[in-house]
């Protein structure tokens, strides 16, 4: 394994102080923002890939620092139902894998997306229950006039392009957001659709991080370390489903955290060792968005404690047995 960087919280620098920065850390692998929600501060893909020199220049800056690039991500929702919005979106999806293509990088990170619950919608429309009926019939024009779709094509523009691993965010708000969509929209499209496993999503949903490998398996295509910290006292009252700002920690029923301030080291070693048993032996990128302590600081005890979880060497053989 490798340890990793997502390295948009560190936008206020430009690429080469970044990576600078990281490889002092002792961190191992980077993944770059592409567009979408995270911004581009350190890949514009679409002119990177319009102007040879520059690109030329980017290769050689990443070579330069010794980090190896884990993955191109540009997460954004690009089923939105406002036209324009998801045209943008998509520009990003289809200039990251175009980016990748020309870097050689077989592997892009992005969201499922979610559109609204008609054609004549504006805004997107997370179902979440099942009844009235109503919202069956939203999920079915969403999958099967909307998602399927759209991901079928990017799947195979995905393919001629280079592209054999599209690693999906599972994300609430967004049609893919646990392993049970995850696998619905593989299955529909092909296996160019994998996951992008981040627990921080996972453990305020109920979902045991190490059971979801288990079941994802090979279709595991990227990793974000990230925590998430279950408030006991507010999910009693209200349980887990949030809509407070983020920054009102104290009345959340949970918040993001580095990892290790949200479940302990026995935890995170159970996820390490069950990616390993999966056949998951790939960059495990850490992704800050704790809110109780600066991106500096957060990074650095992230680093350090998962320094302590995760396996550098190959396995070996049984030499026991």
């Amino acid at each position: 394994m490798k340890l990793g960087v997502f390295a948009v919280l560190l936008g206020q620098k430009n690429l080469k102080e970044a990576l600078g920065y990281l490889s002092d850390l002792g961190v191992q692998a980077v993944e770059i923002g592409t567009g979408g929600y995270p911004g581009n501060a350190h890949a514009n893909a679409a002119e990177l890939i319009a102007n040879p020199e520059q690109l030329g220049i980017f290769r050689q800056t990443i070579a330069d620092s010794g980090l190896t690039l884990s993955g191109l991500s540009c997460h954004g929702n690009p089923i939105h139902p406002q036209a324009h919005i998801a045209e943008a979106f998509h520009r990003d999806i289809e200039n990251t894998i175009l980016l990748a293509e020309a870097l050689g990088l077989d592997r892009i990170i992005a969201f499922s997306g979610c559109p609204g619950d008609s054609p004549s919608s504006q805004w997107p429309n997370w179902v979440t229950c099942p009844w009235p009926n109503d919202y069956l019939k939203v999920l079915d024009y969403q999958w099967h006039e909307v998602l399927i779709p759209y991901w079928r094509r990017m799947a195979a523009f995905a393919r001629e392009h280079g592209v054999r691993r599209i690693a999906l965010e599972m994300h609430p708000g967004f049609c893919v957001y646990n392993p049970e969509t995850l696998l619905r929209l593989r299955d529909a499209v092909g296996d160019v659709i994998g996951a992008n496993f981040d627990p921080s999503h996972l453990f305020w949903q109920g979902i045991d991080p190490v059971a979801a490998i288990r079941k994802l398996g090979s279709a595991i295509y990227f990793f974000h370390a990230k925590d998430c910290s279950l408030d006991p006292l507010n999910i009693g009252v209200n349980g887990v489903l949030d809509t407070k700002p983020y920054h009102d920690e104290i009345n959340r029923s949970w918040i993001f955290r580095t990892v290790g301030y949200g479940h302990g080291g026995d935890v995170w070693r159970d996820i390490i060792s069950a990616l390993r048993l999966v056949g998951y032996d790939d960059v495990i990128s850490i992704e800050h968005e704790d809110s109780l302590i600066s991106p500096g600081e957060g990074l650095t005890k992230a680093i350090e404690f998962l320094r302590q979880c995760l396996f550098f060497s190959e396995r070996g053989d049984i030499w026991w047995a």
